[in-house]
């Protein structure tokens, strides 16, 4: 097992949990707002777990309210908005901050492990041009940021806020990591 997959985690309904329970997938882990710009990307990540899952994928909601007050609601309140807006089946876990000094242990690690995302550059311009200090690399830019781990548990990549669930890289990134032992 990896340092990753031994992080205690809590899942959306209070439920122990670890990546350790998904020994053996691709894993996205994604930091998800409900009041958010990206906030349709929900809906993306569903199409992405329902037509990889079978092939031992899934996709991991972490929910945070680190970036504008962008998630607000409680865990069953977001549990509920989810899958009502959205139709989101892939699991979730609690809200829990992803930057700063009460980083989440598994936000420390994946940061750690990959110290920065893959396009973006065009984000941060974004967030400047609304006004807004990104924050400096490895810290996670903004909502719906991406990191995508191996079936060995390592982090592999990682993917800017706004690189969509159908991009070409993201969707190329994961393929290569289900289908590399075929």
């Amino acid at each position: 097992m990896t340092a990753i997959q031994d992080v205690p985690l809590k899942t959306i309904k209070g439920q122990d949990s670890s990546l350790a329970d998904y020994a053996g997938q691709v894993l996205l882990v994604v930091n998800v707002a409900s009041k958010c710009g990206l906030t349709p990307q929900y809906e993306g990540l569903e199409a992405l777990y329902a037509k990889y899952k079978d092939q031992g994928f899934a996709v991991l909601g972490f929910p945070a309210n680190d970036f504008a007050g962008q998630e607000p609601d409680s865990n069953e309140d977001i549990a509920t908005f989810c899958t009502t807006n959205f139709g989101a089946t892939f699991p979730m876990f609690e809200k829990s901050s992803i930057v700063g000094p009460d980083k989440h242990p598994l936000y420390r690690e994946l940061t750690a492990a990959i110290p920065a995302a893959a396009g973006d550059s065009a984000m941060r311009e974004k967030l400047a041009g609304y006004g807004m200090t990104p924050n400096p690399a490895p810290e996670v830019l903004w909502n719906f940021e991406k990191f995508l781990i191996g079936r060995d548990g390592e982090p592999v990549a990682r993917f800017a806020p706004d690189t969509a669930p159908d991009d070409d890289k993201l969707v190329t990134a994961i393929e290569k990591e289900l289908f590399a032992s075929e």
